[in-house]
């Protein structure tokens, strides 16, 4: 159930990311301070709820990128000259793997995704 709960906070913060990004090109994300903003936001909390998964559920999932999450959630943490390129990296490659990996796994492993006890 824990798990579950993770994994929808995952799907619909990407979610909202990839409605922000849509039509926009790396140019206009970098200009537009309110965007650039709310998808950092939401990039840190996929990579922090992605962090908190339990040990069984990341071994289930190898394909999703654990480590390059946490490397994009220290840089939007760090909010250096780093954290832009980050963002968008994220949000126009690693999300959206990371959610086409959850769309597979929701039909390879469904348990992951079910909130019953």
């Amino acid at each position: 159930m824990f798990t579950a709960a993770l994994l929808d906070l995952v799907q619909q913060s990407g979610d909202g990311v990839l409605i922000l990004v849509d039509g926009i090109d790396e140019s206009d994300f970098r200009h537009s301070r309110l965007t650039r903003a709310e998808v950092r936001r939401l990039l840190l909390v996929v990579a922090r709820t992605l962090d908190a998964l339990p040990p069984e559920a990341r071994r289930t999932m190898p394909e999703i990128d654990l480590d390059g999450w946490r490397v994009i959630g220290s840089a939007l943490i760090d909010d250096g000259p780093g954290a832009d390129d980050a963002a968008w990296f994220a949000a126009s490659s690693l999300l959206p793997a990371t959610l086409g990996w959850l769309k597979l796994y929701r039909r390879e492993a469904p348990q992951l995704f079910d909130y019953r006890p």
